[in-house]
């Protein structure tokens, strides 16, 4: 992981944005005072003294010593109190961590190790050239149809015949991927995509049909059928906001994607809701496990009534760190209670 990047998931929380109307909860066992230690991320920090660790800005009071507050370090002390009778958080001494005072030149040195918001490890293999591909483009995508020297896969350095390339100039350049699930929507059962999984880079060597292209370099092997598609030029922000949409917004968790089979803090699931419906980056949803409907043992017997539906139970928080037109991936930043695909997501 760069610098840059690990920079770019810096404290951008502190930033102002509008608040909720309703009233801020503090965590009841918030402490005095926090001392920031190697390993913690803005978020966990944020959630020792807040029930809802986004709304971080508003309890911010910014310490007039400090010329960089949107950025914590290990060693630096939060402090709890209160300002004109409401909560309040701020730095002790010049919130530099524990090496006090700082040059210029120094503290430039030291921002790599300011710590992060969410866990950069658990969702940098999401920030890939993979993507969430339209049914029918990827099904019109050139594929791979053969391997040069009777080869049954193919690794860098091989070359590889394709067909069904439109574009033969090929001037944007293309990349292999292989398609992966579909994702559909909980509701309606409208396939919204595929999970387009990135195999390698490409370089076009001859047109034709089929035209010859040769792997420049793979991260798997590649097989007969997996498709080409257009190198896109995607602008994956990193230094997003926490905050909850702007509209209210109702979706379910559709898919688990890092192969686990339950889901829990710092897995990345996809819920079937995007940018058309409003969704963004850095985007705050809650995480309702649905009720289970329940045979009604005391009345249901001759009744007309004869199952209820549980209420639905709040089970956890994600945050949206990648959207894409119709679904977005999103981190589960919280789980009080057991979450599972097709669980409910909405607007905080």
């Amino acid at each position: 992981m760069s610098f840059r990047t690990i920079h770019g998931f810096l404290f951008f929380i502190l930033l102002s944005f509008s608040a909720a109307a309703d009233e801020l909860t503090l965590n009841p066992s918030h402490p005095e005072r926090y001392t920031v230690v190697r390993g913690d991320t803005l978020w966990d920090i944020s959630a020792k003294f807040l029930d809802e660790p986004w709304r971080w800005p508003e309890i911010w009071h910014n310490n007039p010593r400090i010329k960089n507050p949107d950025l914590i370090y290990p060693g630096d002390v939060i402090v709890f109190g209160y300002v004109d009778g409401k909560p309040s958080l701020s730095l002790e001494g010049n919130g530099l961590g524990s090496s006090g005072r700082l040059s210029p030149r120094v503290r430039e040195e030291a921002l790599e190790e300011a710590i992060p918001l969410i866990p950069i490890d658990a969702i940098k293999q999401f920030l890939s050239p993979s993507r969430v591909v339209p049914r029918n483009e990827i099904e019109a995508a050139p594929y791979i149809v053969a391997f040069a020297g009777e080869h049954l896969a193919g690794g860098a350095g091989q070359n590889i015949y394709v067909k069904s390339l439109h574009d033969q100039g090929a001037e944007q350049g293309y990349m292999v991927f292989r398609k992966g699930i579909p994702f559909k929507d909980f509701e309606t059962q409208e396939n919204l995509g595929y999970d387009a999984i990135y195999i390698g880079d490409t370089k076009l060597l001859r047109g034709g049909d089929p035209a010859t292209f040769e792997l420049v370099s793979t991260r798997d092997y590649t097989a007969v059928g997996d498709r080409l598609l257009p190198i896109v030029r995607e602008n994956i922000r990193l230094n997003y906001q926490p905050r909850p949409p702007e509209t209210e917004i109702t979706g379910h968790i559709i898919s688990v994607l890092d192969g686990v089979s339950q889901i829990g803090q710092y897995n990345v699931v996809a819920i079937d809701r995007g940018l058309e419906d409003g969704l963004d980056t850095g985007h705050v949803l809650e995480i309702y496990q649905s009720g289970q409907r329940i045979r009604d043992v005391v009345r249901g017997y001759g009744s007309s009534q004869k199952s209820v539906k549980l209420p639905d139970e709040r089970a956890g928080i994600l945050m949206v760190f990648r959207p894409f037109d119709r679904i977005s991936y999103a981190l589960v930043m919280k789980a009080t209670g057991p979450i599972h695909v097709y669980d409910l997501v909405r607007t905080p």
